[in-house]
C-alpha cells in the first residue's frame, strides 16, 4: 500500500508531466508565451498564456489543477483537452480526480470523486 507521501509525489509528477505536454501547444494567434506555474510546496499547478494579440495584452490562466487530500482537483480548463481522461490514462483512478469546476451536487452524477 502506498503512503500519503508516495501518492502525493506520484500525483505531482503526473500533473507536471501532463501540463508540460499541454504547454508544448502554442496558440496559433499573437505573440503568446506559454508558461507552466508549479507550486510544489502548496500543490498548485497552472498553465498561463501571456503576451500580445494584435495590440491587446493577454494574460490568461488556461488550466488550473491542485492536489488536495490525495486527490487531483481540476479547477479550470479552457482548452479542448480532456484533463480527467488524460489523468486516468496516466494511471490516476477516477476516485482520486475531482471536477472542482462543478458544484458538489453535479459531481455526484459523474464517474469522478465528489471531493
Amino acid at each position: 500500500m502506498e503512503s500519503m507521501s508516495d501518492t502525493l509525489t506520484q500525483y505531482q509528477q503526473i500533473v507536471q508531466q501532463l501540463l508540460l505536454k499541454y504547454a508544448e501547444s502554442k496558440p496559433a494567434y499573437g505573440e503568446i508565451e506559454v508558461q507552466t506555474v508549479f507550486d510544489t510546496e502548496r500543490h498548485h499547478y497552472q498553465i498561463v498564456h501571456l503576451g500580445w494579440q494584435h495590440k491587446r495584452w493577454v494574460h490568461h490562466c488556461v488550466m488550473h489543477l491542485d492536489i488536495r487530500s490525495e486527490k487531483i482537483w481540476i479547477f479550470y480548463n479552457s482548452t479542448e483537452h480532456d484533463i480527467a481522461a488524460d489523468l486516468v490514462d496516466l494511471g490516476v483512478p477516477k476516485h482520486d480526480i475531482v471536477l472542482g469546476f462543478y458544484p458538489p451536487f453535479m459531481r455526484e452524477m459523474s464517474d469522478y470523486a465528489i471531493g
